[in-house]
């Protein structure tokens, strides 16, 4: 297969919105990335097309068995003008075990690469400048076969789409509340959970409005066996410090192997922090809350980066962690990660790829 990009320009381009007046995933650029699977050929015709809705049968695969992976991932505006994506390697590399995971065919990972490297070039403009602001990326490959029945796909697409988004903390950072369920299961061993998949999402959507209803930002699932060790938030992974040492799940195949998680990892770990990837329990966070010794809790993900916890309520009991503020280390891990995104500390790690 030929991994040379066609590009076709749209006639007519859309006003870019203010920084100040971005969201979160509710304007789209221009233009749009795509390409054709089919088995027997591969891959073929990676193009870079006008953003619009592209037709699917009603009887495609991904309308009825969920046959799909997504990954997100963001393009900086650094404090230089340059642009720069923030670890796509990770990202293409998580992308491409989601789809084996979900008998996918596999993109070749220079060609994924190339993918956001090049619509992000097209649409370097949209990337807005203002420090917190960014433009998101999403990939995503769905099963558009046209039949009914449980098997994997012959046919599937590739697509790409860009939007810029604005600060997810336009007010400033702020400590959330979060509830701890363990009437609701996400995913368990030998599942799914480590997978970037649209069912896993779709599953956590009645436990999360749940608690909205009751004042709640997210959700922090529990296992799916024992329903007491601390799995992810809905959105985020999630890191506990207890006295001087940071916990975090390990990755068993029932979490995602966060981009952001990795990050704040190697960070902590060259800052010479005692970290854990092991099993919690709800239980033992609650002692240590008891007994004085939880620090700070926070979530790592891509769109928020680093998300204090200001309250985890279980069983109805609330506990409030580092009086409800930002902890120290959650700051500094903040600062660091979004001072490389921005170019304004040097990239140690090589994390940032131009454009």
């Amino acid at each position: 297969m030929s991994d040379t990009i066609r590009i076709t320009r749209a006639a007519t381009l859309k006003p870019h919105p203010k920084d100040s007046e971005l969201a979160f995933g509710t304007v789209f650029t221009d233009h749009m990335f795509r390409m054709d699977y089919k088995e027997g050929k591969g891959w073929f015709d990676p193009r870079i097309e006008p953003y619009a809705p592209f037709l699917l049968e009603p009887a495609a695969a991904v309308l009825h068995y969920a046959q799909e992976v997504f990954e997100g991932l963001k393009a900086f505006r650094g404090v230089d003008g340059k642009v720069r994506l923030f670890r796509p390697q990770k990202h293409v590399e998580r992308m491409a075990n989601s789809a084996k995971r979900m008998c996918i065919p596999p993109l070749d990972p220079e060609l994924a690469l190339k993918s956001f490297l090049t619509l992000v070039g097209v649409e370097k403009e949209w990337v807005p400048a203002t420090v917190g602001t960014s433009l998101y990326v999403r990939p995503t490959i769905i099963a558009n076969e046209a039949f009914l029945g449980v098997r994997p796909a012959h046919a599937y697409l590739y697509f790409v789409i860009l939007s810029p988004v604005g600060a997810y903390y336009p007010e400033g950072m702020a400590p959330v509340k979060i509830l701890v369920v363990d009437k609701y299961v996400r995913a368990v061993e030998g599942g799914v959970g480590g997978v970037k998949t649209a069912g896993n999402y779709a599953a956590s959507l009645y436990a999360s409005e749940e608690a909205k209803h009751a004042g709640f930002t997210q959700v922090l699932w529990l296992d799916g066996v024992h329903r007491k060790y601390i799995d992810e938030v809905g959105t985020m992974n999630i890191m506990v410090k207890i006295g001087d040492e940071v916990i975090t799940p390990p990755l068993t195949g029932t979490i995602l192997p966060g981009v952001t998680r990795d990050s704040a990892l190697t960070l902590m770990r060259e800052w010479d922090l005692k970290v854990s990837e092991r099993q919690i329990s709800i239980d033992e966070a609650i002692l240590a809350h008891k007994q004085g010794t939880l620090k700070e809790v926070w979530g790592t993900g891509t769109a928020a980066v680093i998300s204090p916890v200001g309250e985890l309520t279980y069983k109805g009991e609330k506990m409030v962690i580092n009086g409800g503020e930002i902890g120290p280390l959650t700051r500094k891990l903040y600062d660091a990660i979004v001072a490389i995104q921005y170019a304004q500390a040097p990239d140690a790690h090589n994390w940032t790829v131009e454009v």
